[in-house]
């Protein structure tokens, strides 16, 4: 499967626990945390980081499902759950924790 092919949809449904693992394999920098998954991005300083998270902000408008995101100077952190679905995951995190990785390789200095 490739989540970029996909859009996150309103009311996804929660996935079950044994469709978490095959799903997170295909986002390898995430991690599964309590109900969230997220992932930690690097930046060589404020101004890029500041880049990535308005093109983040952007892509979640889009796709109508946004993260919790903690910013510092060079890294932002992004946690993805699904509050429509009791705050468990669905396939919506998945789907946008592929399309933010996507935005983070084509970053300036990538």
């Amino acid at each position: 499967m490739n989540l970029l092919d996909h859009h996150s949809v309103h009311g996804a449904p929660a996935l079950s626990f044994d469709a978490v693992p095959p799903l997170l394999a295909l986002v390898p920098e995430w991690q599964a945390i309590d109900g969230t998954i997220a992932r930690e991005y690097a930046f060589l300083d404020y101004r890029a980081t500041i880049a990535f998270v308005n093109a983040v902000a952007a892509m979640a408008e889009k796709q109508n499902h946004h993260p919790d995101m903690t910013v510092g100077y060079r890294r932002c952190t992004l946690a993805y759950t699904t509050h429509s679905a009791g705050g468990s995951l669905s396939l919506n995190d998945f789907i946008c924790a592929a399309m933010a990785d996507a935005l983070y390789g084509t970053r300036d200095g990538a």
